[in-house]
């Protein structure tokens, strides 16, 4: 495929994302990509920019986003109906075939759905960009764990864990500090590939421990989860998804506890997004799902490098 070819094949899936939602009614909204607050998830680590020189504008240093999402949030709150992001996000620490650190992210929040509706969206979505009829399989975490492993991670301690990573001779290079990221390396290493690459999995249910923005409920077994899900194609994690917490003051918990966090993990603190925080309380019921477009087009394409449906990857950037 020539670049003419690739960048043609880009924009026609592009405006094909932008006439979905319009013929949903759903307004396509701008985030500033410059944030005076971080994103305190020890997991999503910002840029950092800062000023210098006489220009400078600000003592303070900005973010780059790594997701629209805390200013979506805000926009809901003040009144602002369904709407999406299509744009450019910004992630430190991630670079290989699947992650670039600068990244097109689809982003998009429904009033009044339920965690389960915005989940058929996806689906919906998904087959009429690859126009095709895709199977469709779900697991919630637990059903996950009991069928490809055999253990339920609710019930599982932090050693059973670390044995189960060892019995699968997982190579790491370093023991894994909690039980939160033994989960993310067992579902990195041995769930996700034991999924169908032909069909769209979903991935829901999540321990309430890994859901840091979404609501927590109790599952049929009185577990605490979060309504929380993730899309999986072609061996491709493609999607993120929540049903929204609402609660400013669990919000602020979580946010004050990822921090720690990050401290424990040897990153330094950030200023958490207050602005979010004051209107929390008068987001509406909704689900939000950001998703990877630029992997979305890798898996659409059967291409094994992010570099080979983007204009540029980071080396020639």
């Amino acid at each position: 495929m020539t670049l003419q070819e690739r960048l043609g094949q880009r924009a026609v899936f592009l405006r094909a994302i932008r006439e979905y939602f319009y013929q949903k009614n759903i307004i396509e909204v701008d985030t500033p990509i410059l944030s005076q607050f971080g994103n305190p998830d020890p997991a999503l680590l910002n840029f950092v920019a800062t000023y210098h020189g006489p220009g400078r504008l600000h003592q303070k240093p900005l973010f780059l986003i790594t997701s629209p999402e805390y200013h979506m949030k805000r926009l809901l709150a003040a009144g602002v109906e369904d709407c999406y992001y299509l744009g450019k996000v910004f992630r430190d620490g991630e670079l290989s075939s699947h992650h670039n650190p600068e990244f097109t992210m689809l982003e998009w929040y429904r009033l009044g759905f339920s965690l389960e509706a915005l989940m058929d969206e996806i689906i919906l979505l998904v087959q009429m960009l690859t126009e095709k009829n895709l199977a469709v399989e779900f697991y919630t975490y637990r059903e996950a764990f009991e069928t490809f492993l055999e253990i339920n991670p609710f019930e599982a301690t932090f050693d059973d864990l670390l044995a189960l990573i060892k019995k699968h001779n997982i190579e790491l290079g370093f023991t894994p500090k909690d039980r939160d990221e033994a989960f993310d390396l067992i579902v990195s290493f041995l769930i996700e590939p034991a999924f169908d690459p032909e069909k769209l999995t979903l991935l829901y249910h999540y321990p309430a421990s890994q859901a840091s923005l979404a609501k927590i409920v109790t599952d049929d077994a009185g577990n605490l989860v979060g309504k929380r899900f993730e899309l999986y194609w072609k061996g491709l994690e493609l999607a993120n998804g929540y049903e929204e917490l609402t609660d400013s003051h669990e919000q602020r918990i979580r946010f004050e506890n990822e921090n720690r966090s990050r401290k424990e993990a040897g990153y330094r603190a950030v200023p958490i997004d207050e602005k979010m925080l004051e209107v929390l309380d008068d987001l509406p019921y909704c689900s939000g799902v950001a998703m990877g477009v630029d992997r979305l087009m890798m898996a659409l394409w059967g291409k094994s490098k992010i570099e080979e449906v983007v204009p540029f990857g980071l080396d020639e950037a």
